[in-house]
C-alpha cells in the first residue's frame, strides 16, 4: 500500500446532464450514478467550452481554453503543440502508473501523451465506437488489479451512448410503449434530409418491420445506451471498491459533451452550442475527503479538471494550465470559485461562439447559414431554459451589449495565446465529417 491518492477518470462520449435521474431526468436511466452521486459531490451547472469530441477532450487533458491550444474542428488539420501541458504526463512525472483506455490515440498523436500504458479493446472493431462497457471494464479491471500497490491515474472513454443507439437486446423494453414503425408518424421526417439521418435509415433503423418512424422511440434507446453506460460504471467502480481502494481513490465521472434528441432541429447528435450539447454531468467521490451528496451550484468548464485533479493528488499545476481547480469547492472548505461568463464554440458542422452569463446566452455565428444570414440567437435561461424564444429582435440592445462582449473576451483570450486569428474563421467548417464513427 502507498500514501498517494490513485485518481480514476471515467470520461463519457454524448452524456447529456439532463437524462440522469441525479440531474432531475425523471426516467430511471442511471440508478448506479444517482447513487454514486450520493456518495460525494455533482456539479450542477458543469460546460463545455468546445465542442465536440476532439475539442472537447483537448481541452480537458491540458486545462487550456480552445483558444490557446488551438484545437477546435474534429478531425481538423491542427496539432497540439508539443509543450502544450499534459494531465498523464503530470502524473507520470509524480511516479504515477498511467494508463488509458481508449482508442482516441489512434487519431491524435496527443491524446496518448503521458501513458504508459495504453488498452484499445476497440481495435476488434471496425466501428471504433462500437466498443462496449463490458470490453473496457474487461481490460481495465485486471489492470487495476495489477497496479494496486502503486499510485496509478486510469484515464478511461465510454462510446455507449454515442450514435448510433444500439443499445444491447437486454435494455430494448425499457422506456418505449408504442409503435415505432407507425407510417402515420412523420416526427422523423425532417431528419432524413440530413446526411446523417438518411445513413442511420438505411443502417441501424431499419427493422425487420420497417423504418422506424417515431422519435420519441429513438430518444428511447439513447435512454436505453444510458442504463446500460450505467451498469458498467457500476462494475467498475464496484472492482475498485472490491480491491479496498474507495478512500485512496478519487474516482471522476464526466462527459465530452451532451446530445440533442430533436431540440432545435438536431436529431440525435451533439451539434449546436444548447444546453442539451454544453451541459454535461461532473461526479466527484472519495469518501472521507469529499463530502456525500455535495452539490456544486457554481458554472465550471471543462478547462478546470486538470487542475483540480492536481490538487486532489497534492501535484503542482503548471503554470500553462487556464483552468481553475475547484477541488476547495468538491471537498466542501471553500464556497468560492466558478465563472460569472462561459465562453463555449463549435467549429465542425457550424462555426459558432456562445456566451453565457448568469441569465443569458448569446449564440453568433461565424459563418453563414444556407439561407446567407449569420446566426444570432438570445435566451433568457432563467425564464425560458429549453431555449425555445430567440429574443434577439425583442432586446437588440441586450444582444448588442452581449456581443460585444462576447468578442472582447474572444480578443482577450487570443492575446493571452499570441494568436492574432480566431480560430472559427482560421480553420473553418470544411471537416464535416459523416462518418458514424468520427464526430
Amino acid at each position: 500500500m502507498h500514501d498517494k491518492l490513485n485518481v480514476v477518470l471515467l470520461t463519457v462520449d454524448s452524456l447529456r446532464a439532463d437524462h440522469l435521474g441525479c440531474y432531475g431526468y425523471p426516467r430511471p436511466t442511471s440508478p448506479f450514478l444517482d447513487a454514486f452521486a450520493q456518495t460525494g459531490a455533482l456539479a450542477e451547472r458543469f460546460f463545455a467550452p468546445a465542442i465536440p469530441t476532439h475539442p472537447s477532450y483537448t481541452t480537458l487533458l491540458t486545462g487550456q481554453f480552445p483558444t490557446t491550444h488551438n484545437i477546435v474542428a474534429h478531425g481538423g488539420r491542427a496539432e497540439l503543440a508539443r509543450e502544450a501541458p499534459n494531465l498523464a504526463e503530470q502524473f507520470l512525472q509524480a511516479g504515477y502508473a498511467t494508463c488509458s483506455v481508449d482508442n482516441l490515440w489512434r487519431q491524435r498523436f496527443w491524446f496518448g501523451r503521458g501513458f504508459e500504458f495504453i488498452i484499445d479493446p476497440s481495435t476488434r472493431h471496425e466501428l471504433l465506437l462500437a466498443v462496449t462497457c463490458e470490453e473496457l471494464n474487461h481490460r481495465a479491471i485486471p489492470w487495476l488489479r495489477e497496479h494496486r500497490d502503486e499510485p496509478f491515474f486510469l484515464f478511461m472513454h465510454y462510446w455507449d451512448p454515442h450514435y448510433p443507439y444500439t443499445p444491447p437486446e437486454r435494455y430494448r423494453h425499457l422506456f418505449y410503449e408504442g409503435n415505432p414503425v407507425d407510417p402515420r408518424n412523420h416526427s422523423l421526417d425532417e431528419w432524413w434530409e440530413h446526411p446523417i439521418g438518411a445513413m442511420a435509415r438505411e443502417t441501424w433503423l431499419r427493422t425487420p418491420r420497417g423504418v422506424v418512424t417515431d422519435a420519441a422511440y429513438v430518444s428511447a434507446m439513447y435512454d436505453q445506451e444510458i442504463r446500460h453506460l450505467d451498469d458498467g460504471l457500476r462494475d467498475l467502480v464496484g472492482a475498485i471498491d472490491e480491491l479496498g481502494l474507495a478512500e485512496q481513490t478519487l474516482v471522476v465521472v464526466v462527459a465530452d459533451h451532451g446530445e440533442s434528441m430533436t431540440e432545435h432541429g438536431v436529431f440525435f447528435s451533439h451539434l449546436g452550442l444548447h444546453d442539451p450539447v454544453l451541459h454535461v454531468p461532473v461526479l466527484l467521490r472519495q469518501p472521507g475527503r469529499v463530502p456525500g451528496g455535495l452539490r456544486l451550484p457554481q458554472m465550471l468548464q471543462h478547462v478546470d479538471l486538470a487542475p483540480t485533479l492536481l490538487e486532489a493528488a497534492g501535484l503542482p499545476i503548471p503554470r500553462a494550465m487556464e483552468g481553475r481547480s475547484f477541488w476547495g469547492l468538491a471537498t466542501g472548505a471553500s464556497r468560492e470559485g466558478g465563472y460569472a461568463e462561459v465562453l463555449s464554440l463549435e467549429c465542425t458542422w457550424q462555426a459558432s461562439w456562445s456566451l453565457r452569463t448568469e441569465r443569458y446566452k448569446l449564440i453568433l455565428g461565424r459563418e453563414a447559414d444556407e439561407a446567407g444570414a449569420y446566426p444570432r440567437e438570445l435566451y433568457d435561461l432563467l425564464a425560458d431554459p429549453r431555449e425555445e424564444r430567440n429574443l434577439v429582435a425583442e432586446r437588440p440592445e441586450l444582444a448588442a451589449r452581449l456581443e460585444a462582449r462576447l468578442e472582447e473576451l474572444v480578443a482577450e483570450r487570443l492575446r493571452r495565446a499570441g494568436r492574432a486569428q480566431d480560430p472559427l474563421r482560421e480553420q473553418g467548417t470544411g471537416v464535416r465529417l459523416l462518418l458514424m464513427g468520427e464526430n
